[in-house]
């Protein structure tokens, strides 16, 4: 029987794991320049779909549209045109930049403009594209392991995303970053942010965080974790923040990325992975909320259910 929530160890296939995520920054980088600035850079994520990633609908031209999906199931990278044109690229072992040459003709053959910058964000030392010729292996089943475990999270983030009525991002992966993330603002102003994130203009991280937020997501390990884990932060961090009481016990602070982190083995392991989780996301924002003086009784509401709308007082 397939685990709900499957076994996504990180050691067992961290090298597949970086060339996703360099794949998936190939493809990013096309809908970033493609694509009008919306705040907080919420115009360049990628959503989960029914058989991996999906970009939605780019604007590439006057009477065009492109949509590029990475269909982590069959293990290729699908570009549908709006005239009704389907290209299709296999995910295979190899480097990236013979990944990077291969989409962009696919683009240029489909019609569309794949002129991007190919340069690596928020990766120190990150290799250009078009000069990464080291050779990396794909591991198909535990990127379908993946998959699942987005999935599941992604259900447990949108549920958690309803009980919220001020502004609230979409849950989205960033490309950048390669976490699925879901945040909630105040509404307040935060103070400018100091930037020095490796790779990334300060001014865009600066625009990121022009608000104050709690901010929480996933990631499959790395950047700090050599291990698939949730994380929880609020920007600006409010004093006391990094002693609050979040739950489950599993939950701890960790200093170094000044976030709290759930491992996501303590989720999946659990009699409950949803309630799980759910207490994280809730327990980590109301510490957020609560230090840093937000409005909650103006901002929250009772959390969604199919065909109940919400009252109105």
């Amino acid at each position: 029987m397939k685990e709900v929530w499957p076994d996504i160890p990180y050691t067992a296939w961290n090298e597949t794991c970086s060339a996703l995520h360099l794949y998936c920054q190939v493809i990013g980088k096309y809908r970033l320049a493609r694509t009008p600035w919306v705040n907080h850079s919420w115009h360049a994520t990628f959503y989960v779909d029914a058989r991996g990633l999906t970009t939605s609908l780019i604007p590439d031209g006057p009477a065009c549209g492109m949509e590029v999906q990475l269909d982590l199931l069959g293990h290729e990278v699908v570009v549908i045109s709006s005239d009704g044109r389907i290209g299709r690229l296999p995910l295979l072992a190899g480097s990236v930049a013979s990944f990077n040459r291969r989409f962009k003709t696919l683009l240029a053959d489909m019609g569309a403009n794949p002129e991007c910058s190919c340069v690596p964000n928020e990766i120190p030392d990150g290799v250009p594209f078009t000069k990464d010729d080291v050779l990396r292996p794909y591991d198909a089943e535990a990127v379908a392991r993946f998959f699942h475990a987005l999935v599941q999270i992604d259900r447990v983030f949108k549920q958690f995303r309803t009980g919220f009525l001020g502004k609230a991002s979409p849950v989205h992966l960033f490309w950048g970053s390669f976490d699925l993330a879901v945040t909630r603002f105040s509404g307040r102003k935060a103070p400018l942010h100091p930037g020095g994130i490796p790779a990334l203009p300060d001014k865009i991280t600066c625009e990121a965080y022009s608000h104050q937020v709690s901010s929480a997501g996933f990631w499959p390990g790395g950047g700090g974790v050599d291990f698939p884990a949730f994380y929880s932060y609020a920007y600006p961090a409010p004093d006391g923040f990094s002693q609050a009481g979040v739950r489950p016990d599993a939950a701890c602070f960790d200093a170094n990325l000044g976030e709290f982190i759930l491992p996501y083995d303590a989720v999946r392991t659990s009699p409950d992975p949803d309630g799980m989780l759910m207490e994280f996301l809730e327990s980590s924002y109301r510490a957020a909320a609560d230090l840093g003086g937000w409005d909650r009784h103006t901002l929250e509401c009772a959390t969604g259910r199919p065909l109940h709308p919400r009252p109105v007082p």
